[in-house]
């Protein structure tokens, strides 16, 4: 590569690849910590991604400007869109009052975010080959237009930009979910197989209820619903009007199996082998005109050199990850947004806007621990059962972190191993990463000699078999401290942990207003697991 194509002679800090929410997100909090850092982007404005998809152009993070709350910080647990600024003119909300917003007005969103905070990101910049021609060294980033980049640290926020395809013998034939017609009346009379059992499956299928014949959604699993998983990314209420036509004999079914082999026929259409696994799998030949692949969306590892090629999961449609989000097999190569999730995959929300945006504040911070020595922010407090309960109270009430990213995202009480009289509270650290020892800096008075409390908000272990519309189930009584620990819906978990090993675990229970701050209920209780806590 001649130096005429090299961009400049310097290595960037942070080279961030996607200017998608994720990478605007994570760019704004490198510009604040005085990183050296850029940002290249394939398409010609952030958020090219919401350009295409969702297809049928309305998104399903909820919006709700309207919350009874000035609070800030508590308005946040109701917006699913807006990124992380502290800039009121930077919210999402003031944009619509749509619950569920159009995918356009995102992209204005973001785009405006850009600019107001005036990031270095260079468009139209696809990167075609990642590079590291020194072990240790920096990266050699390439682009499509031949110039080059390098950076000490590499961060991938691109998305899953790849269709997953499934390995079945004719699946060339089926339309894909980024290129198909989405006019319901070129499906006019016909039959249609849709592959797949999430949004997008669901999304369109419902798109076609009116002008299609058939309508079959099929795939090995049963259907999730996310009001009863709490998972966001199964099935949403504004996907499932087809569940009614199925239910209710409207030509329309769901299958649950596997497709062994599609073929075409003579004379137009197709023949689909399926396997069901609800009939000792049976297999049935079944004929359709049309079959739309709903799959979803994979890493895009095309431009990964060997020696930088991340390890991959999940059907090799992730990177494998840290607790620090960082490649398992790549130093240095980091991974933002909904690449995230691959360490708990449909479970909590990090796949998401309202999840990840956490989760890349946290990855900031932690690039500034391990780049420049910066100390994860944290507040002294005095090491008292009753101070130690009302730090606590205080954030599980208001914190939207905990609240978004469940069991994922927690703050981190540190209690000195000599007995002493003061402890450090941390606000918003992952979970994993606190428990991997992440927070230990003796020079900062953050010892990993002491205990370790975890501060979370969770659903309890078998919430989604917990019919919340079934009025004849019986349930632990709101605000019943005995029965907290069998609470299903969200509340505070606190847990000791001594050396990475859990000692002791405390519920606080469950309230409708998800206001955990009775004095009988919620306080006096926690006070006293304090005290069991000073004896461990």
């Amino acid at each position: 590569m001649s130096d005429s194509t090299t961009v400049d002679g310097a290595i960037y800090d942070h080279l961030v690849i996607g200017a998608g929410p994720a990478g605007l997100q994570l760019a704004r909090h490198l510009k604040e910590s005085g990183s050296r850092y850029t940002i290249v982007e394939a398409g010609e404005a952030a958020g090219t991604f919401f350009a295409t998809f969702p297809r049928h152009r309305t998104l399903i993070s909820s919006n709700k400007p309207h919350t009874g709350t000035t609070d800030p910080e508590l308005n946040l647990r109701m917006d699913w869109n807006s990124l992380l600024s502290g800039d009121p003119q930077l919210l999402f909300t003031r944009y619509t009052e749509r619950y569920f917003p159009p995918a356009d007005l995102w992209r204005q969103y973001l785009a405006d975010f850009a600019a107001a905070s005036e990031l270095n990101i260079h468009y139209n910049t696809r990167v075609v080959r990642i590079e590291r021609p020194e072990a240790g060294g920096p990266f050699t980033v390439t682009a499509q237009d031949g110039s080059v980049r390098r950076a000490a640290i590499v961060i991938v926020a691109t998305g899953v930009s790849k269709p997953y395809i499934p390995p079945i013998p004719g699946i060339e034939h089926a339309e894909q979910y980024a290129t198909m017609t989405v006019d319901p009346a070129d499906f006019t009379d016909q039959r249609v197989l849709i592959l797949g059992k999430g949004n997008s499956a669901f999304e369109t299928a419902d798109n076609l209820i009116e002008k299609a014949a058939v309508i079959h959604v099929a795939g090995p699993d049963g259907v999730r619903l996310a009001w009863k998983t709490h998972y966001v990314g199964h099935l949403r209420a504004v996907n499932n009007n087809f569940l009614d036509t199925y239910q209710l004999k409207s030509q329309n079914a769901i299958l649950d199996g596997e497709v062994l082999s599609i073929t075409p026929k003579p004379g137009g259409g197709f023949l689909v082998r399926f396997s069901f696994v609800r009939a000792d799998e049976v297999v049935k030949e079944l004929y359709y005109d049309r079959i739309l692949c709903c799959t979803g969306f994979r890493l895009d590892t095309e431009p990964f050199a060997e020696e930088c090629a991340p390890a991959l999961v999940i059907k090799d449609r992730f990177a494998e990850l840290t607790s620090a989000f960082e490649s398992v097999n790549v130093p240095g190569l980091y991974f933002a947004g909904t690449l995230m999730q691959q360490r708990e995959f449909k479970k909590a929300t990090t796949g998401f806007i309202h999840g990840y945006r956490y989760t890349v504040k946290a990855l900031s911070r932690i690039l500034d621990q391990r780049g420049a020595g910066v100390v994860w922010p944290n507040r002294p407090i005095a090491a008292t059962p009753q101070a130690l309960a009302d730090a606590t109270i205080e954030r599980v009430n208001r914190s939207s972190a905990l609240w978004q990213q469940f069991g994922v995202m927690a703050d981190i009480i540190l209690l000195p191993g000599d007995g002493g009289g003061q402890a450090h509270y941390v606000d918003e650290v992952p979970l994993g990463y606190a428990l991997d020892g992440g927070l230990a800096d003796p020079d900062a008075g953050l010892a990993d000699d002491g205990l370790l409390v975890s501060v979370t908000l969770e659903y309890g272990p078998d919430h989604d078999k917990v019919d919340r519309f079934d009025a004849t189930v019986k349930r632990p009584a709101q605000d019943d401290a005995d029965e907290a620990h069998n609470a299903a819906y969200l509340h505070p978990v606190l847990r000791v942990y001594r050396d990475g090993k859990a000692l002791a675990e405390h519920h606080l229970a469950e309230n409708l207003e998800n206001h955990w701050d009775g004095e009988a209920s919620h306080r006096a209780p926690l006070v006293a697991f304090f005290e069991k806590v000073a004896t461990l």
